[in-house]
């Protein structure tokens, strides 16, 4: 199933839900993707944990930290129109915040957190892998989104 839906980039490379009107980076979404989006769409984990976990998965993405098995086109995307945008600097400070929000929530509860958030890992893969028992990542889940929204100082 698809429900995309379009949300704006703002000047810091993250994602937001307002989309300014005439101008902007765009980016169109399938939210209906994202195993964080699916507990948040069932009311199994707030508003806040979601906008937590949201902001974590974009500095993941943009920090291109995940394994590539193809060539990378951004450095020449904008067609030339030389906005300023140096590829390798937004790597790096994605790549920063990343690690510090990761640290930020501390060991034992970053696993799970990166398995549903970053790799997309639907909770029983991730119990699963992990070797937990059923219906225990949600739980755990739940205080490490906490802690990240904590971390990135979310009211």
């Amino acid at each position: 199933m698809q429900e995309l839906i379009e949300r704006a980039i703002d000047a810091e490379g993250r994602i937001t839900a307002v989309v300014p009107r005439g101008g902007g980076r765009r980016v169109t979404v399938n939210v209906a993707e994202s195993p964080l989006s699916w507990l948040a769409a069932r009311g199994l984990v707030t508003a806040r944990q979601v906008e937590a976990g949201e902001r974590l998965r974009g500095d993941y993405e943009r920090a291109a930290i995940a394994p590539s098995v193809t060539m990378r086109w951004s450095a020449g995307v904008d067609g030339g129109a030389g906005q300023g945008f140096d590829p390798t600097a937004a790597h790096l400070a994605a790549k920063r915040r990343f690690d510090a929000a990761i640290a930020g929530v501390g060991p034992g509860l970053c696993d799970v957190l990166w398995r549903v958030v970053c790799a997309g890992e639907g909770l029983p893969v991730a119990e699963k892998a992990l070797g937990w028992p059923v219906r225990s990542g949600r739980l755990v889940l739940t205080m490490a989104l906490d802690r990240l929204a904590n971390h990135y100082r979310l009211g």
